[in-house]
């Protein structure tokens, strides 16, 4: 079973949760951008969570992909226009397709990473214990590189879950293109984009070497993000951030929604392909529950940020995490009863 690649859209790669525990080697996470979406369509499709998906970044044409046998997909992520065989389908919620049909990614409303699962994940081989896609060092997904035109992307066996969910829709198919129940995953709750998003954000170790007015203005003034931005880190621009004194520092190990300011004052949030250290200042670090929000703002949008605490933060994220856990759950029912 496969996917064939007719259009490969501006940047599509294989991406799983990442590389993880090789960083103290020097090799980079990467992994999803938005790893939320990601673990959503891979539980509405039966998989694992941590199985590959196809993140497709859609700030120009998106791909069209031919499914060469019946499959089971979903698509969640940037709101996104999607078509199967001309049919205008939905996101967030299992879909049933058949052979031969052909899915279309069409203009982005808001967002602009999308992300599509397929029982059975992508068949690719793992490198170091990940099949996520690194490209400046040409190492996992197919071939180390984007999708391009022609491409055969090998799906692997379906889960139990994952059959008897397929076999419920194809039930209910008859003449359609596709098949899809009558429930969604709400993405407004899981995923709220907004124009001007609000991101909270711990206080960095290094926030008291920041001058006050820059400490106030960095929790008070929007940054706008630029066309600079990428998977290895969310280029801000707005009032410089200064320092209240000349700072060196011996670099030190960076998460994924590090922020560092670098001597120009502006914001550079670290994501998915960041470095394994960095020497800047950092002034916060963003909660993992808005790190989806930043993978899916596109360059010109304003960020605002909000200064939270550690508990607060993780009591959201635990919140969240029993959410996930719950709508696993769910998928169950629906698959056996």
């Amino acid at each position: 079973m496969s996917i064939q690649v007719i259009k490969p859209g501006m940047f599509t790669t294989i991406q799983d949760k990442g590389r993880k525990g090789y960083q103290k080697y020097g090799i980079l996470t990467s992994g999803g951008m938005d790893p939320l979406s990601l673990r959503i369509a891979n539980i509405l499709t039966g998989n694992e969570e941590s199985e590959a998906v196809l993140e497709i970044t859609l700030m120009g044409p998106g791909p069209v992909l031919t499914c060469q046998e019946d499959a089971l997909i979903a698509v969640t992520g940037a709101d996104v226009e999607i078509d199967i065989d001309g049919e205008p389908a939905p996101l967030w919620k299992p879909l049933f397709v058949r052979s031969g049909s052909t899915l279309t990614f069409g203009p982005c409303k808001r967002g602009c990473r999308s992300y599509l699962a397929v029982a059975g994940g992508f068949d690719v081989e793992p490198i170091m214990e990940s099949k996520s896609t690194y490209v400046r060092a040409g190492i996992g997904g197919l071939n180390g590189r984007p999708l391009e035109k022609g491409d055969d992307l090998s799906i692997g066996k379906p889960s139990l879950v994952a059959n008897r969910l397929s076999n419920r829709l194809k039930s209910h198919l008859k003449q359609a293109v596709y098949s899809a129940p009558d429930w969604t995953v709400s993405h407004t709750h899981f995923l709220p984009l907004r124009k001007s998003p609000m991101i909270r954000v711990l206080p960095g170790r290094h926030l008291s070497f920041f001058q006050e007015p820059s400490q106030s203005t960095f929790f008070e003034q929007p940054f706008q993000v630029t066309p600079q931005s990428d998977r290895m880190g969310c280029r801000l621009k707005g009032e410089p951030v200064h320092l209240k004194e000349k700072l060196e520092l011996i670099s030190e190990a960076v998460a994924f929604g590090s922020i560092q300011i670098p001597p120009d004052g502006q914001p550079i949030i670290l994501l998915a392909d960041r470095q394994t250290t960095g020497g800047y200042p950092r002034i916060g670090e963003v909660a993992t529950i808005d790190l989806p929000l930043i993978a899916q703002a596109m360059p010109g949008a304003n960020l605002y940020f909000k200064r939270i605490d550690h508990q607060n933060a993780e009591q959201a994220l635990f919140k969240q995490e029993a959410e996930l856990k719950e709508l696993a759950a769910r998928i169950k029912l629906e698959a056996f009863f």
